[in-house]
């Protein structure tokens, strides 16, 4: 999959939070880096394609996703980094079904496949259970899975650790790390990204830096500690 942005700037009534963005990525893991309110979320949103550029083009594999609806569904899903900001429906099931039905599927075809899903990570006993009664790292887990079950293209994740318990989070991580699908994540968690083949650093609504961990990561750690008044 390639995800290709062409001059992308967003502005929010006055403020512009990306500014001139571009993009060609074609890696297998992206990691995307910057301080809070650097634009990194709005430009998850962006390639997810939840929202609409203010100017500029995005294209995932020549797809518009924010126009072709339809086609964003078999191309790209998003994990938001509250779950309660994403499941919107009373059961698990309900919840893994409903991007299936959008897809084509019967009720029954949807349920029938969220079960299969369910089974496959060990979770059967969550099928008839209600979302709001899981922790948090289950509802993460929820989100994951309901993203799966469309198998998507390109996944991308904001934040996904955030506030875990170490146990949901290593077994999250472990999960994460099997996908075939192109993944997009969003963290301030350098030993999630260290065998990322690819850094973004934005700053400001622009990147700053783009390449490799290596390359990236010590001068933003720098800058960072530099900020904080802390020397090395």
């Amino acid at each position: 999959m390639v995800i290709n942005l062409k001059d992308v700037s967003f502005e929010f009534e006055t403020h512009r939070v990306l500014d001139q963005i571009n993009l060609n990525i074609s890696e297998h893991r992206i990691g995307i880096i910057g301080v809070n309110g650097s634009g990194k979320s709005t430009l998850a949103r962006l390639i997810s394609g939840l929202i609409a550029p203010t100017s500029g083009s995005i294209r995932l594999n020549k797809i518009d996703v924010f126009k072709d609806r339809k086609a964003a569904l078999k191309t790209v899903g998003i994990i938001f980094q509250n779950p309660d900001h994403q499941i919107i429906f009373p059961t698990c099931v309900e919840e893994i079904s409903f991007g299936l039905i959008q897809q084509g599927m019967t009720r029954i075809e949807a349920e029938k496949k969220s079960k299969q899903l369910l089974l496959k990570f060990d979770k059967s006993n969550w099928s008839d259970e209600l979302a709001h009664n899981l922790s948090q790292g289950q509802r993460h887990f929820l989100c994951l899975i309901s993203i799966l079950a469309m198998e998507p293209d390109v996944i991308i994740l904001d934040e996904p650790y955030a506030g875990l318990d170490l146990p949901t989070s290593i077994k999250l991580k472990n999960t994460i790390k099997k996908l075939n699908q192109q993944i997009v994540m969003i963290t301030h968690d350098r030993e999630i990204l260290e065998d990322f083949e690819r850094i973004l650093w934005i700053d400001n609504g622009k990147i700053v830096r783009d390449g490799s961990f290596e390359s990236v990561m010590p001068d933003f750690e720098k800058e960072m500690r530099k900020r904080a008044n802390v020397s090395d």
